[in-house]
């Protein structure tokens, strides 16, 4: 194995050659085996690193700040790290103290090397292609990192809502499917009105389609960065005009509508962005779990539940009961959206730790938005694919609970009044018989031409006002 010998101001380490990443990224990994899981996991944040790197090359030569030869191997080097080549150099963990130094190292280590092999020149020899003088050149970790960061996010909240439209036609389709089948409503887990288990379906397709709108809301936050701000918002150490200029070949090479802060102080601070994502996120999270609760409920039995619907027979479902089989993926994307509650108490503790002019948990903020998506959206598409497409219904039964139930008293209400409803309602819970027997042929208050015109399933299903 051959070794090139690389130094920083803490002295010199050995690397070896086929590796292009340099010392300062070997210190990260020696530092930070936090959570073993490197950047390379986030190819989309690579590939952000790599449009931020580039633009400011193009910038800093408009400036005359670099020749064109160094710009011209900056910019390859960028270009070939969106080939996904180089993933795997990238071996910071996620999670790291120095508010992302080590991650924007690891990038400026990377694209100088290749650039370096680029111009003919052996890794290592910084002299004609330096990590920090060229490639971090009019930069600081504390714009590149950030920039890099919602430009990676922003991609990765649309990869999370191109799954919830997934999620929104299959409970769309379904809704269709079951438009006719007649079911129980209920409230507090009580009986309440009769409605279409397709209405249910339906709901929930709606209720994933606001949130698809509300994250599409929230990722125009992120186009809104601090590149040229460089150390804490001051401009420091950056040419006049370098800025601009910086977004303007970020908007051209990223596709993004990416605009400059009005205050790059403020922006270099703030991780509010963040917190409404994650808010967002959670929300997102809190009401599909809600919705598996529901399909766990619903599927339940198949004896002694409810029993009114059937999911997908994915896996025996346990080492003793023989022929109990689980409702598997309900309780996966319960237990992923548990993580994305969590992951969300970790961003607001980490946002309201900011001190003066930077953030330095932006990492863990970066890893806990991250994963979030990848794990949620996961189990989403896993939930459709293995779960809401075989659904089927028991039609008969949900027929049945609702003709058996107490709850369709409240059809009634116009025409008998609430008293004598709720005495219609005692009589049955306590002697077992049905509203019908009672309203009808005991009671005689209601015709059973009457009867049939109030229950019939047309009007079940979409209830109209009958008074007489």
């Amino acid at each position: 194995m051959t070794t090139r010998l690389e130094h920083d101001f803490l002295g010199e380490r050995e690397i070896e050659d086929t590796k292009y990443y340099g010392v300062q990224t070997l210190r990260a990994v020696e530092n930070f085996n936090i959570t073993g899981l490197t950047i390379s996991r986030e190819p989309l944040f690579i590939k952000a690193f790599a449009h931020v790197k580039k633009a400011a090359a193009l910038a800093n030569y408009d400036c005359n700040v670099l020749s064109k030869e160094v710009t011209d191997a900056i910019c390859y080097a960028c270009d070939e790290l969106l080939t996904g080549k180089y993933d795997d150099q990238f071996v910071s963990d996620m999670i790291q103290g120095g508010a992302g130094t080590s991650c924007n190292m690891n990038a400026n280590e990377v694209i100088a090397n290749i650039g370096l092999e680029y111009i003919g020149k052996a890794k290592g020899d910084y002299e004609f292609l330096h990590p920090n003088n060229h490639v971090n050149c009019s930069q600081s970790t504390n714009d590149a990192y950030p920039t890099a960061f919602r430009l990676a996010l922003y991609h990765k909240l649309s990869a999370y809502v191109d799954a919830l439209e997934i999620l929104h036609e299959s409970f769309s389709r379904k809704a269709v499917e079951f438009k006719t089948v007649l079911k129980m409503g209920r409230t507090q887990l009580q009986d309440a009105v009769p409605m279409t288990l397709g209405a249910e379906f339906h709901g929930w397709a709606t209720t994933i389609k606001e949130d698809i709108e509300r994250i599409k809301e929230m990722q125009q936050l992120l186009l809104e960065v601090n590149m040229g701000a460089t150390a804490i918002g001051t401009r420091i150490n950056a040419p006049e005009g370098y800025p601009e200029l910086c977004v303007k070949h970020l908007v051209n090479i990223s596709g993004l509508d990416v605009t400059l802060a009005n205050d790059l102080i403020e922006a270099t601070s703030d991780t509010g962005a963040y917190v409404l994502i994650s808010g967002t996120l959670k929300r997102s999270a809190i009401k599909i779990s809600k919705i598996c609760n529901d399909l766990r409920l619903l599927s339940s039995g198949p004896r002694t539940g409810f029993n009114e619907i059937n999911l997908p027979k994915l896996q025996p479902g346990s080492s003793i009961m023989p022929g109990k089989v689980n409702p598997v993926m309900p309780e996966v994307v319960n237990q992923t959206a548990y993580y994305v509650i969590g992951a969300d108490v970790t961003i607001s503790m980490a946002a309201e730790a900011g001190q003066l002019q930077l953030n330095v948990m932006e990492p863990v903020i970066a890893f806990s938005l991250f994963t979030s998506l990848s794990y949620m959206g996961n189990a989403i598409l896993g939930l459709v694919d293995k779960c809401i497409n075989g659904i089927t219904a028991n039609e008969e039964a949900c027929k049945n609970m609702v003709m058996n139930s107490i709850g369709i008293i409240t059809a009634l209400n116009p025409i008998l009044g609430y008293e004598a409803c709720s005495t219609i309602a005692k009589e049955a819970l306590e002697t077992g018989k049905s509203v019908h027997d009672i309203a009808v042929i005991d009671k005689q208050l209601v015709t059973q031409e009457k009867w049939d015109e109030i229950f019939n399933l047309e009007n079940l299903i979409n209830p109209k006002f009958i008074n007489k």
